[in-house]
């Protein structure tokens, strides 16, 4: 046998007997504050919005009979854009069943330059709010990919946008905003880089090198609009985009109370440390949101974020290979839990499901 082994061949399987009290059902009522139903090709770069046959979930009688079964009350969809297509995520989702889903909108960065962008788009604000709309989302295309005429990046915290963020406070409404990813995608591509494969199967994450801002830049922009907008409550999602030092995450909370975090798509981060997660949590239970971050396409994703969040299981896979590690369960008390699935987000939007 040959001493040598391709990377991608080697899959080791565990050996470790362990418990699996994987749940049914979540203990308690759940809102998911952070998923993708509206429409998407996700084959194309960056997700583009398409026509009304490209729906992330086809069959939302289903969806809802699944929901039912896993004890998820309402879940957010994030993917409203702004006026047809607002409307069309409206008329799917918000308006036949309105305790079931809530509906976040948009802003068109690629008019920046445009006269009259940051009026416009304030007034936009409110209409999309006025039509049902009942949180703005923001990608992390700002910052990342949108460029003015100059050609350069378009940062969050840039003056021109203040107009947008102070609307979403006077509205009352909550700005979910995406500004960086994990640690690594900003380091260098080599030997030394914990998610090499999945950058490899992905190379439009790597945003390492050219004109891209540094990770520890992006935190500060982050900071900076927190700052300058203290009557808007931001929720940052994929804890802070820093789940890879909780400390971080837990000085800037206590910074900034209109910051509130959703730990979508880091289950991953999060369960490679569970002693640190479970402090981290329970401290800041009130600033903490349930969210997943994946299309509702079965029930499974779902229950690994209850095993996590519910139980003490060990070393269990969480459905995606993005460093070669395995979780385990934060065993949350009952009330930290009831905070995190569905009371901190109903303070945040009123009159949610």
């Amino acid at each position: 046998m040959s001493k040598d082994l391709l990377l991608s061949e080697y899959q080791p399987r565990s050996q470790l007997v362990t418990e699996d009290n994987t749940p049914k059902r979540a203990r308690f009522e759940v809102i998911d504050a952070h998923n993708h139903l509206g429409l998407w090709d996700v084959d194309l770069p960056h997700y583009q919005p398409m026509s009304p046959e490209h729906w992330m979930m086809n069959d939302v009688t289903w969806m809802l009979d699944k929901m039912d079964e896993l004890n998820i009350k309402c879940i957010v969809n994030l993917d409203g854009g702004w006026g047809e297509q607002l409307q069309l995520n409206l008329d799917r989702y918000k308006n036949p069943h309105p305790d079931r889903f809530c509906v976040f909108t948009w802003v068109d960065w690629s008019e920046y330059d445009d006269p009259g962008f940051e009026d416009k788009w304030s007034k936009e604000l409110e209409r999309s709010v006025s039509a049902g709309a009942q949180g703005l989302k923001v990608f992390k295309d700002l910052g990342l990919v949108y460029r003015d005429r100059t050609g350069k990046l378009i940062m969050p915290n840039n003056p021109k946008l203040d107009p947008i963020w102070a609307m979403a406070g006077e509205l009352g409404i909550p700005v979910l905003i995406h500004v960086a990813d994990p640690v690594a995608f900003f380091l260098p591509l080599d030997e030394t880089n914990e998610r090499w494969e999945e950058l490899h199967n992905q190379p439009s994450w790597h945003f390492y090198g050219k004109d891209y801002p540094s990770f520890m830049e992006l935190m500060e922009i982050q900071q900076d609009l927190l700052e300058r907008h203290p009557g808007t409550n931001f929720i940052s999602p994929h804890v802070f985009s820093y789940s890879e030092n909780l400390d971080y995450v837990g000085e800037t909370l206590e910074k900034y109370p209109n910051l509130f975090v959703d730990i979508s798509a880091r289950i991953g981060e999060l369960g490679r440390q569970p002693y640190k997660t479970r402090q981290f949590l329970i401290k800041y239970a009130d600033r903490v949101l349930f969210g997943t971050d994946e299309p509702f396409r079965s029930d499974k994703h779902y229950k690994i974020y209850f095993r996590a969040l519910e139980t003490n299981d060990e070393y269990f896979e969480y459905g995606r290979n993005q460093g070669r590690f395995r979780i385990y369960g934060f065993y949350l008390p009952d009330d930290v839990l009831k905070k995190m699935y569905h009371e901190n987000i109903r303070k945040l939007i009123p009159g949610l499901g």
